[in-house]
């Protein structure tokens, strides 16, 4: 195998583990890729098979031990600011039609809602104030 045959294959193994991340969403093949394409760029540099195999395991486990935490990190931490629905949970609400188990009409955050109570025995006559517990689809479930 001569430099531009391992340069040349370097770029297929990296095309070739992009076809699993796309498939499984795993970002460590995304990671052993951009090794791949390192270990490429090694070779067109004309380093040896031994360098080449090096870059490629120290820029892969690099990235994975760097990127990995951070991604994961990310990934448990809720946004800071709700939106839409989410944004709605634990607002009160102004009651306009009597609102129990069945049904209801509430005033929340400037619109007009459907609402029901949460707990079934209870009810909620107008100009009272609920608290949002939920949202289902465009009913809310209030308290």
């Amino acid at each position: 195998m001569n430099d531009i045959d391992a340069w040349v294959w370097w770029l297929v193994a990296a095309a070739a583990l992009g076809i699993p991340l796309v498939v499984t969403a795993m970002p460590e093949f995304g990671m052993f890729a951009v090794g791949a394409v390192a270990a490429a760029i090694a070779s067109g540099a004309g380093g040896g098979l031994v360098v080449q195999v090096l870059v490629f395991v120290l820029v892969s486990v690099a990235l994975i031990a760097v990127v990995r935490p951070v991604a994961a990190r990310h990934r448990s931490q809720r946004p800071q600011f709700a939106s839409g629905v989410d944004a709605l949970k634990g607002r009160q609400a102004v009651v306009l039609e009597r609102v129990d188990g069945s049904g209801g009409r509430v005033k929340l955050a400037g619109e007009v809602w459907s609402a029901r109570a949460l707990d079934t025995a209870r009810s909620y006559e107008p100009g009272q104030e609920v608290d949002v517990v939920d949202i289902e689809g465009a009913t809310a479930i209030v308290m």
